[in-house]
């Protein structure tokens, strides 16, 4: 399908259901679809993120993932505050590149959407924002990493070290201009670093994942377990976690079916965050809703995780030492890129 059709099933759907919605305030594209053209192919392992924003004290559960008119879209909501200051967005890495392009915004029934793509796009690529912006990517793996709970299921610690690690590849993407893609942000990452001359910075994020040296073999078989894992879990699903959506029978096209692509692709290292993240996402479900099939299928996570050279909580403390010590690395790779980077101005 291309980008077109498949953000007028995005309007479609908002028209249909999120305009009923109490608070609603409007809603817009985000994600990796943004800036793209219409004629563009929407790959079948991707989804179209949708952003309801509400004036909602109490957020609504998160849609997540499902089909309309044949579009898997991902429908998140957005508190109507954290869009009230053009700055505050733009100083924000995960909100500013929606409002960077027009064509963004799907229904904006205040104005206020409008305007902001108004105040944001012309500064979007100014070097203090840039500069802010990859701050607070760089907060984000520091305060994250920090707040390791050694209580919490192994499950969940593994998460909550995985993601603040991956967001080191958000630090350079931002830097670059780039979308900060939460899949595929390795692969992302890779092409700024080819680009900028800095594969050794690579080499150096794949290590602190673990997975420099990890083989396609080894991928494809966590890959074959974490599908067995994750159907079983989408099957006995019932607790509404922020990101169930993730781990539902429509959303197998992304998570196995996607994974799959990459390694089909020669990028099967690059496939190892998702596998991981949906593998860990998968355990907080059985272990919540179905305990005894956690333990039937928790050896073939743990094994995946080993293979990053993770056994326990105290070697992901270890880890995430490591990785807050190589901030300062980073940095200089981001403000080299930043630097480099012709788009960004005065």
């Amino acid at each position: 399908m291309r980008i077109g059709p498949a953000r007028a099933a995005a309007a479609d759907w908002v028209a249909r259901h999120a305009r009923h919605e109490p608070g609603f305030r409007g809603a817009y594209f985000s994600g990796s679809t943004v800036g793209m053209p219409d004629d563009a192919e929407l790959a079948p392992s991707s989804d179209v993120d949708v952003v309801v924003v509400t004036a909602r004290e109490n957020l609504p559960a998160k849609p997540g993932k499902f089909r309309h008119d044949g579009v898997l879209l991902e429908v998140s909501h957005l508190p109507w505050a954290e869009l009230a200051c053009a700055e505050d967005v733009l100083a924000s890495y995960h909100l500013a590149g929606s409002f960077r392009h027009a064509g963004a915004v799907i229904a904006d029934p205040t104005g206020h959407l409008h305007a902001l793509h108004a105040s944001v796009a012309p500064r979007f690529a100014r070097r203090p924002w840039v500069r802010r912006r990859c701050e607070d990517a760089r907060r984000r793996v520091e305060t994250r990493l920090a707040a390791l709970d050694p209580a919490a299921p192994f499950h969940e610690q593994v998460n909550a070290w995985l993601f603040p690690t991956g967001v080191t590849c958000h630090v350079l993407l931002v830097a670059a201009l780039r979308n900060p893609t939460v899949r595929l942000r390795y692969r992302a990452a890779r092409e700024v670093c080819a680009d900028y001359g800095h594969l050794d910075t690579y080499e150096d994020l794949l290590g602190l994942l673990g997975c420099a040296d990890l083989s396609a073999q080894r991928v494809r078989r966590h890959l074959r377990a974490l599908a067995v894992t994750f159907d079983a879990a989408a099957e006995v699903a019932r607790t509404p976690f922020f990101w169930r959506g993730d781990i539902t029978a429509g959303a197998r096209a992304v998570a196995i079916d996607g994974s799959q692509a990459l390694i089909d692709s020669g990028d099967h290292r690059e496939a190892v965050f998702w596998i991981v993240a949906t593998f860990a996402r998968c355990h907080t479900v059985l272990a919540t809703d179905a305990p005894a099939l956690h333990e039937t299928f928790e050896p073939a996570f743990l094994s995946a995780v080993a293979d990053l050279g993770i056994t326990s909580p105290h070697d992901l403390r270890t880890r995430a030492a490591a990785v807050t010590r190589y901030l300062p690395e980073l940095w200089a790779t981001a403000e080299e890129v930043l630097a480099r980077n012709l788009e960004v101005t005065p």
